[in-house]
């Protein structure tokens, strides 16, 4: 699905997409992936829902400039303002990994009002990150350094490591395609090095205060971000329910699609007819 639009905010290039008609769902992605992972989704959910695809600076069609940092704080300040240009009062919304992390701090810490939040294997409690990830993020420099092969080999064992059922071929190239060439590389490991747990611990505290309808869904398999994070969070917001995906790891989406597309439309439909 083709980000076609664009919302320039402080120096950046956020590109997005919006489609279908009717109650607002806003999907937020992951690192190290794009909106592209949820696109399917969006696309089946467009028929009954009006559905907005987004980049997150440093990742997909929006732009890279090593000038911009694209830290947790920073992602979830531009949630807000991006929802705030969209005009929507009150979206659901759809977080996976990292994602999770920034729709959170734009709910609790910018005000930005949410129906209802569907968190799937997201990044919220510490500690995460996979050992390569931290393994990264305390040499981002020399990484950064690696010569290209090298860099394109750790990238592939890396992101096959987020699957528990394996990835087709094609999958892998779209996955790791966005990471290569010097501008690529750079801003992967600039993602990794700027990813900071202290954005998360800022607001864990403050889970048991939400008060909206939430959904927590997970991949059991899930070697990045374990299970036991699942059972932590939905135990930790009130009300929240949980959801455990069989024979998928951290790439629920790609592993099991049509449980969790299943899930999700369950879920959305539901806090639709009670909103």
């Amino acid at each position: 699905m083709d980000l076609t639009e664009k919302f320039e905010w402080r120096g950046r290039e956020v590109r997005w997409c919006r489609t279908g008609a009717g109650p607002d769902v806003v999907f937020c992605h992951g690192t190290p992936w794009s909106s592209q992972l949820w696109a399917p989704y969006a696309e089946a959910l467009s028929d009954r829902f009006r559905v907005h695809l987004w980049d997150m600076p440093g990742y997909g069609q929006s732009s890279k400039s090593p000038d911009h940092r694209v830290s947790l704080d920073v992602q979830g300040e531009l949630l807000t303002d991006l929802v705030a240009h969209w005009d929507l009062q009150s979206p659901h919304v759809v977080a996976h990994d990292y994602g999770g992390a920034v729709a959170l701090r734009a709910l609790l810490l910018h005000g930005c009002a949410f129906a209802s939040l569907a968190l799937v294997d997201v990044v919220a409690l510490a500690p995460w990150g996979s050992d390569f990830f931290r393994l990264v993020r305390e040499q981002a420099d020399a990484f950064s350094a690696l010569p290209g092969v090298v860099h394109e080999g750790a990238l592939r064992a890396y992101i096959a490591g987020a699957s528990h059922v394996g990835l087709t071929t094609g999958q892998m190239e779209a996955l790791v395609s966005p990471w290569l060439g010097a501008e690529g590389q750079a801003a992967f490991y600039r993602q990794i090095a700027q990813a900071e747990q202290a954005y998360t611990d800022e607001i864990q505290e403050l889970y048991p205060g939400l008060d909206l309808p939430v959904l927590v869904t997970w991949g059991r398999n899930d070697r990045w971000i374990p299970v036991d994070r699942a059972h932590r969070l939905a135990e930790l917001i009130p009300g929240a329910q949980l959801k455990l995906i069989d024979g998928a790891g951290h790439l629920v989406q790609l592993d099991q699609p049509v449980q969790l597309a299943t899930t999700l439309h369950g879920w959305l439909t539901a806090q639709a007819t009670t909103s």
